[in-house]
């Protein structure tokens, strides 16, 4: 059974959210502070971890950066509207998606099973893309640059997939939402920006002067057929 970590301080909050997700078939453990969910999270090994920014013990934004120095669980971020600034921070570190409060559980449900099918990876089995010098290995979810492994998150690895699998193509910021999470959600397209800022710092030379992944103003992103080596 597919394991959520839900890391909330909110007891009733908490209460709701794993009614609506164990209804859906999961699995819920839970911590209401931020070094326990830290805690449960090396014990159990979440499929999938729904963190809260605001925690006592420690807080949100740091228990996303020693989950993420150690393994690319997705995590979906809760946050209030006021933290623009936290959410970004948060993606940036590695957070896969957000969802702010007040929210519906359906919602929160739907992009849980959104970030569960893309790091599944919902494609072809066996299948190796070479794009420039790279070599991106869908089975594998491996990505390699002159036999240098680079580690992505699910929603980057994801993001590389789609873009690369078509290069010279410009994908808006809604397009490149509906095809690596399944959905696209109004409002939430500074989330791919955040995401193509990670990529570039981990696939890049030098991340102000992109030969991946090209900024197309006013439109989106594309990946360039030729890059340098």
């Amino acid at each position: 059974m597919t394991k959520i970590l839900i890391i909330e301080d909110e007891v009733e909050l908490v209460k709701v959210l794993r009614s609506y997700l164990e209804q859906s078939g999961y699995q819920v453990i839970e911590a209401l502070r931020g070094d326990k969910g830290l805690v449960l999270w090396e014990q159990h090994k979440p499929d999938l971890v729904i963190l809260d920014l605001n925690l006592p013990g420690m807080d949100g934004l740091d228990v996303a950066r020693h989950i993420r120095q150690k393994s690319d669980t997705p995590i979906l971020m809760l946050t209030a509207r006021v933290e623009e600034t936290d959410q970004i921070v948060g993606l940036e570190i590695g957070a896969d998606d957000y969802v702010t409060k007040p929210f519906s559980p359906k919602v929160v449900v739907a992009r849980v099973r959104a970030l569960l099918r893309r790091a599944a990876g919902e494609r072809s089995k066996g299948q190796v893309m070479r794009v420039a010098d790279l070599e991106i290995d869908i089975e594998a979810h491996a990505v390699r640059r002159s036999d240098q492994e680079i580690e992505l998150s699910p929603t980057e690895f994801n993001l590389l997939v789609v873009m690369a699998s078509q290069p010279g193509r410009v994908f808006s910021r809604l397009q490149l939402l509906e095809a690596s999470q399944g959905v696209a959600y109004e409002g939430y397209e500074r989330t791919i920006d955040a995401h193509i800022k990670n990529l570039r710092a981990k696939l890049e030379k030098d991340p102000k002067n992109p030969q991946y992944i090209e900024t197309v103003f006013g439109v989106g992103y594309r990946f360039t057929r030729t890059s340098e080596s």
